[in-house]
């Protein structure tokens, strides 16, 4: 039934960070119905595939600009718990849609907004992608190594931990309030906002001089070399992250470098002969038989799995966090809960909107 069930969930189809939020929304049992254009809505009717991550949630075509589809969405509007969406500021109020028309009509809604650069500023207007959200605020100067360019990290950084994990907290937070004051209101969940408050530990070492702007010279950017990647003897790579004293020694000592003369873990100065001893004895056996050497060692070594392996690592299997379905890997829900477990919506027949207007009491 999942934590979420009985809340009802209206989601303005969009794209990256709004239709995450909707999809871990079902996955923790909220019933989400997706309002999208009608002739997307009748093709995703006949079997064709809908946008990216808006698999098993039921689909309603409306035409927003016309009054007909105007009063489908507020009708759905009104017997919502909240409202989601990722429009530039001004397009929802230009439909009569907006957070005033909405509340108006249902005071306890929670009306989520998901945006770049939020819904003020002088950007706030100004097209943009995940890439350059992370940008301006600082999030990536810090990705990628020293003499080198910052690295895009996909869209992880931007478009859903900045913006989907936020818009989903800000929701969260605003229906427990709703429990006192009966009232719901507007979250602005901005990625440009989220990406940046990720970056706290950052600043804070920043503010105690630990953590230098140089890229790839602190002790999280593979500045340090017991923080990072190494390529084995097959071409693939293994992860070190042995920052504590004792995961260190437990690294030294699989890799064979324990009785070796080597510089203090700390020594800045003699990262670059560390870095050197760790790359060649790494580079002496495969990715695999690493792994095989650090299973069940505290010394925070793990293979550097593809998409495509990850599923079949024991651990992933064990706990369902990947799984194959139907020729495809499927990522199973998050977080768990003890007593009122979620479940997987990705893959799932959409049902049929008819059916879910019924189960909201609106046929």
């Amino acid at each position: 039934m999942g934590p979420l069930n009985g809340i009802r969930v209206v989601e303005f189809t969009g794209i990256g960070p709004v239709p995450m939020a909707a999809m871990l929304l079902a996955d923790l049992g909220a019933s989400v119905v997706r309002i999208d254009r009608p002739q997307a809505a009748e093709a995703v009717g006949t079997g064709a595939a809908g946008p990216h991550l808006s698999e098993g949630r039921a689909v309603l075509g409306a035409d927003l600009k016309s009054e007909e589809g105007r009063r489908s969405a507020l009708e759905l509007v009104g017997r919502a718990d909240v409202l989601l969406e990722g429009f530039r500021p001004g397009v929802m109020e230009r439909l009569g849609l907006g957070p005033q028309e909405c509340l108006e009509l249902n005071p306890r809604l929670v009306y989520a907004r998901v945006t770049g650069w939020g819904q003020d500023g002088p950007l706030a207007h100004t097209a943009g992608h995940d890439v350059n959200y992370i940008s301006v605020n600082g999030a990536l100067h810090v990705v990628g190594r020293a003499d080198g360019p910052p690295v895009p990290p996909v869209n992880l950084l931007g478009d859903f931990a900045g913006g989907t994990m936020f818009a989903v907290t800000g929701i969260l937070a605003a229906l427990v309030e709703r429990q006192a004051s009966g009232r719901g209101q507007v979250v602005d969940a901005a990625m440009v906002d989220g990406s940046a408050l990720l970056m706290s530990m950052l600043h804070e070492d920043r503010a105690r001089g630990f953590w230098s702007d140089e890229r790839g010279a602190n002790y999280l950017d593979t500045g340090a070399p017991w923080y990072d990647v190494y390529e084995c003897a097959d071409g693939r790579h293994v992860s070190v992250g042995c920052i504590e004293p004792q995961f260190y020694a437990a690294f030294l000592e699989g890799t064979g470098l324990s009785e070796e003369d080597l510089p203090d873990q700390w020594d800045r100065e003699g990262w670059p002969r560390l870095r050197e001893r760790f790359a060649e004895v790494l580079r002496t056996r495969t990715r695999d038989a690493w792994a095989e050497v650090f299973d069940g060692v505290d010394a925070c070594v793990t293979p550097v799995l593809s998409p495509d392996e990850a599923p079949d690592h024991p651990h992933m299997r064990a706990r369902g966090s990947l799984v194959r379905e139907g020729g495809r890997v499927v990522p199973g829900p998050a977080p768990r809960f003890g007593r009122t477990p979620g479940g997987v919506t990705r893959g799932l027949p959409r049902p049929g909107a008819e059916d879910v207007l019924r189960e909201w009491g609106l046929r």
